[in-house]
């Protein structure tokens, strides 16, 4: 399932198809490169947790009915710091934050407009469970994504942003129970030592989680969708996780996760099948600006897309006519295959827009999908 001369030829067509010339083929070629790794295809999941999971099921536990954000606060030293410009670069923040230094912190530490509001769940996915955290508000969303992303600086954050994933977080609580244990049982090498060597077994001691704010998905109204405010509000929630979980997905089973629109595509169609049962082309379209195909709504998040270096003005063009194609290809070949989520998930990840995009995108997409179906015949029915 690699780009061979004929598949080269087919998004060669396609792109031709839906009007790009000269360069704007090899601009989009490069773009819309298969990057996911599909060498070691598990038979079974969903995927065993990753070792930080333990933990937060036990931070989890210790909430049972209380404060979450108390109970964090404990754990995650970031939270006992105020936001304030050039916090990162003080002493005192650099001692708990990077050398594990234990204290109280400073200034009252984090302030949240609705602390008691807080929410922490252990998400199921599949690739394993993996932390969310769900504040109350805009503005305590923007505070913790400033503390646990940002170092507890008032960087900006956009409006369009919704939910972040937090990779690569040094969780101290976990290491210093890894200190604990091991100054317990051994007493010749010191703990230093042992520290120096494990900095390069990021696994031990860093941890994934996924912040979500409460608003609107993609900053869409519940008047513009056509439903209740509040179904649109509980809705917005379930796409919005499950849009990052796929990207947890992608990156644990195919080791990629890229700021690229087929990215978002796969992510959008995860949130939006969680959600409703069934792919709206239509809605996806709205998410990302082509509500009004061929119009452009500018400022859309189709604009974080572009890619680096950017496409140039006539390649983005030819992008959302062909994004524009895919997504209502997409929906019909998920009501063909009966709602095979995870199977059209995975399926999308051997499959360059191009293919998705063509007018033979069928007999493509079946033949993956068929052959998934067979490699995945043990995939427990709940994923």
């Amino acid at each position: 399932m690699t780009d061979d001369s004929s598949k080269l030829d087919l998004r060669v067509n396609t792109l031709r198809h839906f009007g790009a010339a000269g360069d704007e083929i090899g601009e989009i070629i490069a773009y819309n490169k298969l990057v996911f790794n599909h060498e070691s295809i598990p038979g079974r999941l969903p995927l065993e947790d990753e070792a930080f999971v333990g933990p937060w099921m036990e931070y989890h536990s210790q909430i049972n009915g209380g404060n979450c954000f108390d109970v964090l606060r404990r754990y995650l030293v970031q939270l006992n710091f105020p936001i304030e410009s050039g916090i990162s670069k003080t002493e005192h923040y650099r001692d708990v934050t990077l050398r594990g230094v234990k204290s109280e912190g400073s200034s009252g530490g984090l302030l949240l407009k609705h602390p008691e509001e807080l929410r922490l769940i252990i998400h199921p996915t599949v690739a394993g469970h993996i932390p969310v955290l769900m504040p109350y508000g805009r503005e305590d969303f923007t505070s913790i994504v400033r503390s646990l992303a940002q170092r507890n600086e008032p960087a900006a954050i956009p409006e369009s942003m919704g939910a972040l994933t937090v990779s690569g977080y040094n969780n101290w609580d976990r290491i210093n129970r890894m200190r604990a244990d091991y100054e317990r049982d051994n007493s010749f090498i010191p703990w230093a030592v042992v520290f120096d060597d494990m900095m390069s077994k990021v696994t031990m001691y860093q941890d994934k989680f996924i912040i979500l704010s409460d608003g609107p998905y993609s900053n869409c109204s519940a008047a513009e969708m056509g439903i209740g405010v509040n179904e649109w509000k509980d809705k917005s929630l379930i796409i919005r996780r499950e849009h990052e979980c796929a990207h947890y997905l992608t990156k644990r089973l195919f080791l990629s996760m890229k700021n690229n629109i087929m990215d978002e595509l796969i992510a959008d169609f995860s949130g939006i099948t969680a959600a409703f049962n069934e792919f709206r082309a239509g809605w996806f379209l709205r998410f990302i600006g082509l509500e009004n195909f061929p119009e452009y709504r500018k400022g859309g998040r189709l604009e974080n897309y572009k890619g680096d270096p950017a496409l140039s003005d006539g390649a983005f063009i030819v992008l959302q006519r062909l994004i524009h194609s895919a997504a209502h290809n997409l929906e019909a070949f998920y009501v063909q295959k009966n709602n095979s989520r995870l199977l059209t998930i995975i399926t999308l990840t051997y499959l360059t827009l191009e293919e998705i995009a063509s007018p033979s995108y069928y007999e493509t997409m079946e033949t993956v999908f068929s052959s998934l179906q067979e490699v995945l015949s043990n995939v427990r029915k709940e994923c």
